[in-house]
């Protein structure tokens, strides 16, 4: 049986790990799963643009999954928890957003997604935390 392998990215990661008791990466021979990321900076801080919090969201998906050895291209699976604008709405924007990022990070390679509406995340002003699933070396066409 391959033993995990743990990974904490630099800054907010090893504050999670020092603070929070967690870390953001796990990789089980070549599948690397990641801890939920949001659109947090080092001082756990969010863009007052939705676009921008998405995107930085996928800035940290990609640097939690570079821990472990894996990229966009690797993952296959996508849940992504939404702040709803009122119970059971997630703004259209949000879904828009996502498949842009997906597109442009992710080339072809096309993973199953889950969307799911949140009342609330963990940090105050959060709107959006992506969790992933990657199979190294199973990354799909450019």
């Amino acid at each position: 049986m391959t033993e995990p392998q743990f990974f904490t990215t630099a800054g907010i990661g090893e504050w999670m790990l020092e603070n929070r008791h967690y870390h953001q990466a796990v990789r089980i021979g070549d599948r690397v799963d990641i801890s939920g990321q949001g659109g947090w900076d080092d001082e756990i801080t969010f863009p007052e643009a939705l676009e921008d919090e998405i995107a930085r969201t996928f800035d940290n998906v990609e640097r939690a999954l570079a821990t472990a050895g894996a990229t966009l291209r690797d993952v296959v699976s996508v849940d992504s928890f939404h702040v709803a604008d009122a119970p059971g709405v997630i703004d259209e924007a949000h879904g828009r957003f996502m498949v842009e990022q997906f597109r442009k990070r992710m080339g072809d390679r096309s993973p199953v997604w889950t969307m799911i509406g949140v009342a609330a995340l963990a940090a105050p002003g959060m709107r959006v935390e992506i969790r992933v699933t990657a199979v190294v070396g199973q990354a799909g066409p450019s």
